[in-house]
């Protein structure tokens, strides 16, 4: 998969083994457009706010702690559907509380640029996300 962030592409994987129905339904809506804002509770990371979007899918090696390129599916719940990309020390949260997300990707490439974006976004604003495979 490729992922795309203000125009600077990063190589990622799915983590079927993981999150195997989060996977399944991530996969159905690429190539996937949107934008990304720094996240306001969690610490060190970017985030696609989607609403009420219901990808109807449980909680699947769901957690709270992503590490550095790790992509979480928050698929609804006591907080709206979200996109979280850890870029540094994360712990997931909304102002509901802590959230557990979904681990179904993961970047593999350019972790220092994913840093530099993650930290540009909150400096500068929102930037443009693209998934794709």
């Amino acid at each position: 998969m490729i992922i795309e962030i203000d125009g600077h592409k990063f190589d990622a994987v799915f983590e079927p083994e993981k999150s195997p129905e989060t996977c399944k339904v991530c996969r159905k809506v690429l190539p996937f457009k949107g934008e990304v804002v720094h996240v306001r509770w969690s610490g060190e990371g970017i985030w696609i706010p989607l609403g009420d979007m219901d990808f109807s899918v449980g909680y699947e090696d769901a957690t709270c702690y992503p590490s550095p390129g790790q992509i979480l599916l928050y698929p609804k719940g006591k907080s709206e559907t979200e996109i979280l990309i850890a870029y540094g020390c994360v712990q997931f949260a909304s102002k509901a509380g802590t959230l557990a997300g979904n681990h179904f990707a993961t970047i593999t490439s350019d972790l220092d640029k994913l840093r530099e974006i993650g930290i540009s976004t909150l400096w500068e604003g929102k930037k443009s996300i693209i998934f794709s495979e």
